[in-house]
């Protein structure tokens, strides 16, 4: 760290490349750049944990290791060696269920000072692993939400409240930042989201086939991988709407600071969120943002001031208000630019970093 003492410090997350892996990664690369003691990310190898994402991630200079994600027992002693070998100072364990075998193989190595990185607000807690989880929570020095609705729901889990804190995620500003001039831009809706359960991307597929019935001519971007069979019900559902021609299936894109700047609208359709990265990126690159009206992005978004918030599962008003945007554009551009200054001032990964870095050195002088 920059003051105090020099942390030894491990970054446990799942190497699904999830939103939760880029904040861990995020955190690897500041504290790099700051100079402060050793950092070590640890992946729990995932199905598709890429060896050449790894690779890449260590030609940025971070050390990165991936232990064992089939059988949990296989997973925690692989940290628990890797804990005893490199004996960290803190060990921060973020999203579940990693949180659960990061903090036990660091309960069992004797690091000393644990804390546990919530990425959502909607997770499959069974009894057992709740259980799990409210054990785990006396014995970790903080807990950390990622926004203040993640933080609320560790609150309603019985997590206890002296140990729960927010530290909102942020993101690099200026990776988002090259946006094009609004007349410049495509009259397109991006929506960057990987398939998955939490997506809703069936919502704005029916919004798109209602304005398709409108005669609004509008392309829309679906920019993501994620999971198969979720990808293959939003395309026989475009088969069955009939708007193949308008609803792209771009998959991983390798430059979406590139299809943020181009497009008009940002629509991040979905049940549920912690923090919204790819909607604050959009917002960032000068998109008009567009969100489901739940948590995790309810504080992001300022309804018709700095973006625009729908109900969950309402494709008619997804559509209402995307109708009404394209007969507006000079609003559009307006709600855009407010949206961009907002994320700008609120979201920016510089301000996250020192957060952690303060809260690493005050539990680690709780412990001396």
């Amino acid at each position: 760290m920059t003051s105090g003492h020099p942390l030894r410090v491990i970054h446990f997350v799942t190497g699904g490349f999830s939103g939760a892996t880029q904040v861990a990664v995020d955190l690897c690369l500041a504290a790099q750049n700051a100079h402060a003691g050793p950092v070590l990310l640890v992946l729990r190898r995932k199905r598709n944990t890429s060896d050449i994402r790894v690779t890449a991630l260590q030609t940025q200079g971070i050390d990165v290791r991936v232990v064992p994600g089939g059988l949990h027992v296989l997973t925690i002693w692989a940290l628990y060696r890797l804990c005893r070998a490199w004996k960290p100072d803190v060990l921060v364990a973020h999203g579940f269920s990693d949180h659960i075998w990061g903090r036990l193989a660091g309960l069992w190595a004797g690091v000393k000072v644990l804390v546990q990185v919530e990425h959502n607000t909607r997770e499959r807690y069974n009894w057992l692993r709740l259980r799990q989880s409210l054990w785990l929570a006396q014995r970790t020095a903080q807990l950390v939400g990622v926004s203040h609705a993640v933080q609320n729901a560790l609150l309603r889990w019985g997590h206890p409240p002296s140990r729960c804190t927010t530290i909102s995620n942020g993101v690099d500003l200026d990776k988002w930042s090259r946006g094009l001039p609004w007349s410049d831009r495509e009259t397109a809706v991006v929506m960057p989201a990987r398939f998955a359960r939490a997506k809703d991307h069936t919502t704005l597929i029916r919004a798109m086939a209602l304005l398709k019935q409108r005669g609004l001519d509008l392309p829309c971007y679906l920019a993501g991988d994620g999971k198969a069979n979720w990808r293959k019900r939003a395309e026989t559902l475009c088969r069955e709407l009939g708007v193949e021609d308008r609803v792209h299936f771009l998959g991983r894109v390798s430059d979406m600071p590139e299809l943020m700047a181009r497009v008009k609208f940002c629509v991040l359709s979905t049940h549920y969120e912690g923090l919204s990265l790819s909607l604050i990126e959009g917002m960032v690159a000068g998109c008009c943002a567009i969100g489901s009206d739940v948590e995790g992005v309810q504080e992001i978004l300022e309804h018709a001031q700095t973006g625009y918030l729908v109900p969950e599962n309402d494709a008619a008003t997804l559509a209402d208000t995307l109708e009404k945007l394209l007969q507006t554009d000079s609003v559009a551009a307006s709600v855009a630019a407010a949206g961009r200054e907002h994320a700008r001032k609120t979201f920016d990964k510089r301000l996250m970093y020192p957060s952690y870095e303060k809260l690493f050195q005050a539990l680690w002088s709780e412990k001396m």
